[in-house]
């Protein structure tokens, strides 16, 4: 199963890149929706191969996934694999320079199950397919707001 959306920010692609690959805010971001975060690498630098662990609760019931950084080519492209239980999520984000200005995003989330029990999940996900889908674009579009926001702000 696969989502994909775009969003275009009004600000350059290196700031654009380097907001989203500012991970010590994203890890603050994530933590401040109730998601505890520990980062599992040891890597000093951003690359291939960081890695964190998630812990939180889905459907009532807590859940771990470890995240990794699979594919990191600045400021083009990021990858990343994520597994929790039998599910198994890739995520890729494309970063295009439209004008010296202007940034797109292209985001695809390709979700598969590896057990009888994350198949279910994807089943019951393919099930509310279009409104899945609707919040997955109006999630991507308000972050992509509050990014151009904060890039303009900061000048």
């Amino acid at each position: 199963m696969e989502f994909s959306t775009r969003e275009d920010i009004e600000a350059p692609l290196d700031r654009v890149f380097a907001a989203l690959t500012d991970f010590d805010r994203i890890e603050r971001q994530v933590m401040r929706r109730g998601i505890e975060v520990q980062r599992t690498d040891t890597r000093s630098e951003p690359g291939e191969g960081m890695a964190w662990t998630a812990s939180f609760r889905f459907r009532g019931k807590p859940r771990e996934a470890e995240v990794t950084l699979t594919e990191y080519d600045p400021p083009n492209l990021m990858v990343y694999r994520m597994v929790s239980g039998g599910l198994e999520a890739r995520t890729r984000l494309d970063f295009v320079a439209l004008s010296p200005s202007r940034t797109r995003i292209a985001m695809t989330i390709e979700v598969t199950a590896k057990t009888l029990s994350a198949r279910l999940i994807v089943q019951s996900i393919k099930l509310a397919r279009a409104n899945v889908e609707k919040r997955f674009r109006v999630r991507m579009a308000e972050y992509a707001g509050d990014l151009e926001t904060r890039l303009k702000r900061q000048g």
